[in-house]
């Protein structure tokens, strides 16, 4: 075997060597310098058999006592592995129930939740917005020690009242879904009318923010909640803040995170903004699946088809819905009447007696049909 070569380098550092090997002493010598030359960066054949020339007549035990310690510093390499003992486990300390599952990000909601000091037991509001597989849902929510307080609350399945009945998760619904949550939220609070936001032909996309009156109470103000959400530029939960933020609640907030702000030249597209709210986007995308793919087209947009809303109509559907949430953005609530005839499910416990008159009934029948 030649000592060049490097794939000897690992066979002959991880079996010891021994001296009594290749017959003799000095060979054995000879073998182990040679090993211990190899480790040490030496690759030369004649160099190694000129070292084990000197070493021959060393005695054995210092070049056994170096093969040791060749052997040592490469037992150190290994990594060892983490016992985790009953020290371990009894310290262990279980995470949050909501953590485990998954649901809350616990490092962002403290942030979301926790009040200055001097400002006692004032509520800390945020603007809770979660889109689902079919909906939005906007909440204005503040925290206490028993639990969250839900202020105000909008979904956009309610949006079919306003005119608005299917694409109830695009970014246009996320708009009106935020628009109709600060609405509702400013009516609870009889600021509807000091805080009414832009509307109409003020909606060009720009960004807005909510100005204090001077002579009335301040705005209101709730922090953006997105909760595991991440937090894209363009994303629709940015759709709903926007539309929170033009109905009057005062959202702190920056336009970088808005469709059409381009981090290059720093400024924001209002244009593609004001289109967005108004579903350009959605009339353009089946204008362009009507032309090149018309299979695609009935199949995706099927629901549009029975309701009979074209790649026009988007404009108007939206305007007219915006303008019927300012009107009535209060949340209707349905009588609760009571049923005619009264609904049992559970089976009603029986006496003493009735119970006797059944088993006597029971015997009576077993012994007829026994007769027959």
């Amino acid at each position: 075997q030649s000592w060049k070569e490097p794939n000897s380098y690992l066979n002959n550092v991880l079996k010891p060597p021994t001296l009594e090997e290749d017959g003799g002493a000095c060979n054995g010598v000879d073998s182990a310098v040679r090993r211990l030359c190899l480790s040490g960066g030496c690759w030369s054949f004649s160099s190694c058999t000129v070292f084990a020339g000197t070493l021959c007549a060393w005695p054995n035990a210092f070049v056994a006592a170096a093969i040791a310690a060749a052997r040592l510093n490469f037992s150190n390499m290994v990594a060892a592995t983490v016992q985790k003992n009953k020290a371990y486990y009894s310290r262990y300390q279980v995470k949050f129930r909501r953590r485990r599952e998954g649901k809350t990000d616990y490092r962002a909601r403290l942030r979301l939740t926790l009040q200055d000091k001097n400002k006692f037991n004032t509520p800390k509001y945020r603007l809770c917005v979660r889109v689902s597989n079919r909906f939005v849902r906007c909440q204005v929510i503040y925290a206490t020690i028993k639990g969250d307080i839900v202020v105000s609350s909008a979904g956009s399945w309610e949006l079919e009242k306003y005119g608005i009945k299917v694409g109830l998760k695009n970014w246009a619904a996320c708009y009106a879904t935020g628009l109709l949550c600060a609405r509702r939220t400013l009516k609870k609070f009889n600021l509807d009318e000091t805080y009414e936001g832009i509307e109409g032909d003020d909606v060009t996309g720009e960004d807005y923010n909510v100005e204090a009156v001077d002579d009335g109470p301040r705005p209101f103000t709730c922090y953006l909640d997105i909760g595991l959400k991440k937090n894209n530029a363009g994303a629709r939960v940015f759709g709903a803040l926007k539309g929170a933020c033009d109905g009057g609640l005062n959202v702190p907030h920056n336009e970088k995170r808005f469709i059409g702000y381009d981090k290059d030249e720093k400024s924001l597209d209002a244009e593609m903004v004001a289109g967005y709210i108004k579903g350009s986007n959605i009339s353009e995308y089946m204008e362009m699946l009507e032309e090149e793919e018309p299979e695609k087209f009935q199949k995706h947009f099927s629901k549009f088809h029975e309701e009979e809303i074209t790649a026009e109509d988007f404009e108007d559907m939206y305007t007219e819905a915006h303008e019927k949430i300012r009107e009535e953005p209060e949340l209707v609530k349905k009588a609760r009447s009571k049923p005619s005839k009264p609904q049992t499910w559970k089976t009603p416990k029986l006496s003493y007696e009735q119970k006797k008159a059944n088993l006597k009934a029971k015997l009576l029948a077993l012994k007829e049909a026994g007769e027959d």
